[in-house]
């Protein structure tokens, strides 16, 4: 664990071999076949979506309260406390191990995230944000799925192109698409804000689909060929949720994990229903919702013994930790660091089963290790 006086130098050991680690690969990006035989099973991964796979980028975004640059997150990270949203490595860090990438993926809203550091990929995703441009209005200012898309193709994709010398499908048929979104569209505004009070839920579910299929559009227009979409986790097991409905009946929690089984109905059939409209492109979707209900459904067998209970000391709303509050002792036996997120423990089981799985109900059609071998 990195105290807050060693932070500042491990970081700059860190960048330091990232910076010359970078010279020596970026040129081998845009070569025949577009990978790194021997070493990364893919060039890299540009990452949508929302705080589950957030790498640090509300740390640089003025007005959000959505933040998570303390202890205890970080608590367990290489670089301690860095803006996930986790005791150690969430989802992102965990699937970049599986496929062997060298370095953890940059944020985009990091003035250092220029030059080389684009070569393995840029993480965009925003704690707090949705699909839905008004999705995360009470987490202060975020940063949108479609402005997300929005800086991928203004800012990354020039300056990536003009770095290796190379455009669109050429540059981007080895990099993994990765879009983790849609759970802060009905917690933070489907069931939280009053504007889809009369809209049932099975036609917020049918635009918010349709809005994701066409930002998926718009990446693939932009060269995007592998796209790995993760689906919602039953958000009605998290402490937070199991706290407000506390005094409701058993039908609140099971409300929350139906809204986020319809979701992930409607991500599955999408994975079948755009691949024609997306020229050769493959999409994977990944049930963490499965998985974490598994883990859930028999924690013992897996390792874990509390299932319910965040592992850190919640503030006031349920979701964050405490600014320098206390985390339990045992953080690889929870389910839940904070009152929302998974701890590592739980990011990479499910990352092992994205890659590995050979079960459909996990990853469908087939898993991210066959995705980035096409």
């Amino acid at each position: 664990m990195a105290t807050r006086d060693s932070k500042p130098y491990v970081q700059y050991f860190y960048f330091l071999y990232l910076s010359v680690f970078v010279v020596l690969q970026c040129v081998l990006l845009c070569e025949s076949g577009h990978n790194m035989k021997g070493r990364a099973e893919t060039n890299g991964m540009f990452v949508f979506g929302s705080s589950l796979v957030d790498n640090g980028n509300n740390n640089f975004v003025n007005g959000s309260v959505a933040k998570a640059d303390y202890l205890p997150y970080g608590i367990d990270f290489p670089l301690g406390p860095s803006g996930r949203f986790c005791n150690g490595k969430n989802m992102i860090d965990a699937l970049g191990e599986q496929l062997k990438l060298p370095h953890f993926i940059p944020v985009f809203t990091d003035p250092m995230t220029k030059g080389m550091r684009l070569v393995h990929g840029v993480n965009y995703a925003s704690g707090g944000s949705g699909i839905l441009d008004d999705t995360g209005s009470v987490s202060g200012r975020v940063i949108t799925l479609n402005q997300q898309i929005k800086n991928f193709d203004e800012v990354t994709l020039p300056d990536l192109e003009t770095l290796l010398d190379c455009k669109g499908t050429e540059l981007l048929s080895n990099y993994l698409f990765v879009v983790g979104a849609g759970g802060n569209d009905y917690l933070l505004s489907y069931f939280l804000s009053g504007a889809y009070k009369t809209l049932p839920i099975q036609d917020f579910t049918a635009n918010l689909t349709a809005t994701l299929s066409n930002q998926l559009k718009k990446l693939h227009s932009l060269g995007a060929r592998k796209f790995v979409l993760i689906s919602i986790y039953p958000m009605g097991y998290t402490p937070v949720v199991k706290a407000m409905c506390s005094s409701a009946s058993e039908g609140c929690t099971g409300m929350m994990n139906q809204a986020a089984l319809l979701f992930n109905s409607h991500l599955k059939a999408l994975v079948d229903e755009i691949k024609p409209q997306m020229p050769s492109s493959n999409l994977v979707y990944i049930n963490t919702y499965q998985i974490i209900n598994d883990i859930i459904s028999d924690p013992g067998s897996r390792g874990f013994t509390d299932a319910i209970k965040p592992c850190c000391e919640v503030g006031a709303n349920g979701i964050l930790c405490k600014r320098d509050g206390s985390a339990c002792l045992n953080r690889n036996s929870h389910v839940f660091f904070d009152g929302l997120h998974p701890t590592e423990a739980v990011n990479v089981v499910m990352m092992e089963r994205a890659y590995a799985s050979d079960l459909t109900a996990e990853a469908y059609p087939f898993n991210v290790k066959k995705l980035a071998s096409l």
